[in-house]
């Protein structure tokens, strides 16, 4: 089993403390909230997609501190990925946490130091609540695309 130490280190302090993108976005295509019931914490997130790319980013962190550096990363790293890359990355973490799967790699490579959180999984929702937020959005524009396209 992990070691508090081993997850509440200074890198996650660092994160957790300059959480990019923490603003509201103009006329944004999606957003979605996700909140645990468990901790509390709150990760509302807003959309900006050019086709299945996610163009811009925007978000309201309440969270724990592993959330936030959760959300910190996904911050950082989301502009510019096409919507079936997030959701692989999502489903890794999910992996990573409740299986003992593999980290991330590449540039989500730094979601990987929240690896020792596999041995605590009541902080496992607070640490993927990012995710769950932005793949309720995605989930939300292609709904309203869909919607669009029957209408037309």
């Amino acid at each position: 089993m992990a070691d508090l130490d081993d997850i509440y280190n200074q890198r996650i302090f660092e994160l957790a403390a300059a959480i990019p993108r923490a603003e509201h976005l103009d006329h944004p295509d999606a957003k979605a909230r996700a909140h645990s019931k468990l901790c509390g914490s709150t990760i509302e997130v807003e959309l900006k997609l050019d086709g299945d790319r996610i163009s811009g980013f925007g978000q309201t962190v309440k969270a724990c501190l592993l959330g936030q550096a959760s959300a910190s990363i996904v911050g950082r790293e989301i502009v510019g990925t096409p919507a079936d890359e997030f959701r692989a990355v999502a489903a890794t973490m999910r992996r990573m946490l409740k299986e003992g799967g593999a980290r991330p790699e590449g540039r989500w490579a730094d979601l990987g130091l929240l690896q020792p959180v596999k041995d605590y999984p009541h902080r496992h929702a607070s640490t993927l609540l990012v995710f769950e937020a932005v793949e309720r959005a995605l989930d939300e524009a292609a709904a309203s695309r869909q919607g669009l396209s029957a209408a037309q």
